[in-house]
């Protein structure tokens, strides 16, 4: 959790960037992401010494190297502990002229991370700007790894609040109810085909570290944590930076993040290979049948994204494999034939478990478009018998584009801190969803379709063309009318009379 005094540095740090002269925020989040890069290389650097001199061993992996770049600048210049004390000019000039071409000619290392920063840009404009940034990254408090994740992900937050490019990013709150829904294990393999700054990756991350501790400490496991599990594809050069840099400081020390364009390539040597899909790819329209895949063509003939995207997480997912991913709300009920032929696949060919409907504000400022959340487990071989469905009607916050979160922090998010009270509810129903979903195959079978949440039978979907929204299956709650006799209507209508006839008799006496 971030205290406020560091929230308040993140500011900090982020207004000297503004007023210094750059105000794109993704190039904001691109410098910051390089420095907090460099800072971390001095750190593990500096633990190989402590545990060289601790053996008594030369040091076995070495980030800079002894004597000087090809400049003659000595490489233990380049290090942050020592250039942040350097004077603003010599310090940028270090930087911009040393520390980044090293930078960019790590990428032979084999990690994640230094292939993402072969093509890294130094764009800081002045001396000045560096310094003082460079002196308030070093004074926000990075030992903590969960303070360093929550530190960069408060970063991240600020792109969809600067009001630009906020299309990257998924709201916390969502991303961590869709995790919960699906329950990561030791064992999954995970990607996200479209992974922006990587929020799915990490909040499967860290519920891993939460609920399921003890695969950190058995060493096969903690190397698939590590080096197998986490996978994520994106066609953006600087998404792919920042979501390297957000699993690094979130404690994943080499996960497959890379180039893909996920629609486009052919998928061959991924395909039947995972066993969980979160994610909520970008819905663009239509693409031309020439630059699609034709393994996803095969599955469906469209050109729509929103169906070439589920057809690419069935090709994807291993039998069994399982997925928690969004869809805009015309993929539950458009008419066409694709449409429909998507959605009886998923019903009748997988299991389709459930479909959660978003408020259609929960996207907002940057986008009001209604949404769902998808679930489904590939099988080959059908098993739905019935969907469940969750109308979800407030998610913390309100729904306008300021999103201003409407309950204390403590009573925010899937897995408060303490038990809502009905009138809280009203306001977040993120845990009710998770606790009603746990149960999709006990109570809510019961639950009449006047509910919040209900399952409906998989005949009544396929009578219904596979529509899958939920107003197509819920019935309305109508006041019934009371039996009264005529004799008492009559009464009524008599008194009526003697009022109005009152009423005329006393407008009549004002007029006289």
């Amino acid at each position: 959790m971030l205290t406020g005094e560091i929230r308040n540095q993140v500011d900090q740090i982020w207004n000297s960037f503004w007023t210094g002269g750059i105000s794109n925020p993704l190039e904001v989040i691109e410098q910051f992401t390089y420095l907090l890069f460099i800072r971390r290389l001095d750190e593990l650097q500096t633990l190989e010494e402590r545990k060289a001199t601790r053996l008594n061993r030369p040091i076995e992996h070495r980030i800079f190297p002894e004597g000087t770049d090809q400049k003659g600048r000595p490489y233990a210049d380049l290090r942050w502990s020592r250039f942040k004390n350097m004077a603003a000019p010599e310090m940028f000039m270090v930087v911009g002229e040393h520390v980044f071409p090293f930078l960019r000619a790590l990428g032979g290392d084999g990690s994640t991370y230094a292939h993402h920063m072969k093509d890294a840009r130094f764009t800081v404009p002045t001396p000045a700007l560096l310094a003082k940034v460079v002196d308030a990254i070093d004074h926000v408090p990075m030992e903590d790894r969960d303070t360093k994740g929550d530190l960069y992900e408060y970063m991240l937050g600020k792109i969809a609040t600067a009001g630009q490019n906020g299309q990257f990013r998924t709201p916390r709150h969502i991303i961590q109810l869709m995790v919960e829904l699906t329950a990561p294990g030791p064992q999954d393999i995970i990607v996200d085909p479209a992974c922006g700054t990587g929020g799915f990756l990490v909040a499967a991350g860290e519920y891993l570290r939460h609920h399921h501790p003890e695969m950190l400490r058995d060493d096969r496991l903690r190397a698939h944590f590590h080096r197998g599990m986490f996978h994520g594809f994106d066609f953006d050069s600087t998404m792919l930076r920042i979501g390297s840099m957000n699993m690094m400081l979130h404690g994943v020390d080499n996960p497959d993040i890379r180039y893909r364009d996920s629609l486009a390539q052919e998928h061959t040597e991924d395909a039947d290979r995972y066993s969980l899909i979160l994610a909520n790819p970008p819905f663009a329209g239509a693409l031309d049948a020439e630059t699609v895949a034709k393994d996803l063509t095969a599955i469906v003939k469209t050109r729509k994204t929103e169906l070439l995207f589920l057809a690419l997480f069935l090709r994807l997912l291993k039998p069994g494999g399982r997925a928690a991913v969004i869809v805009p709300d015309g993929v539950l009920f458009g008419s066409s034939k694709a449409h429909k032929e998507l959605r009886r696949m998923l019903a009748e060919e997988q299991k389709l478990d459930g479909v959660v409907s978003l408020p259609s504000g929960a996207f907002r400022p940057y986008a009001g478009v209604s949404t769902a959340i998808l679930l489904f487990t590939r099988t080959d071989s059908g098993g739905t018998d019935g969907v469940w469905f969750y109308d979800m009607q407030a998610d913390g916050f309100s729904l306008d584009d300021k999103r201003q979160p409407l309950l204390p922090e403590a009573k925010q998010g899937v897995v408060p801190a303490t038990a809502l009270t009905d009138a809280e509810h009203e306001k977040n129903n993120l845990p009710d969803a998770l606790a009603r979903w746990r149960q999709r195959d006990g109570v809510e079978q019961n639950r009449p379709r006047t509910a919040q949440s209900f399952v409906v039978p998989k005949a009544d979907i396929s009578a219904a063309g596979w529509d899958l929204s939920f107003n197509r299956y819920k019935e309305i709650v109508r006041e019934e009318r009371t039996h009264r006799s005529p004799r008492d209507i009559m009464a009524d209508l008599l008194t009526l009379e003697d009022e109005i006839r009152d009423g005329m008799k006393k407008l009549e006496g004002m007029l006289v």
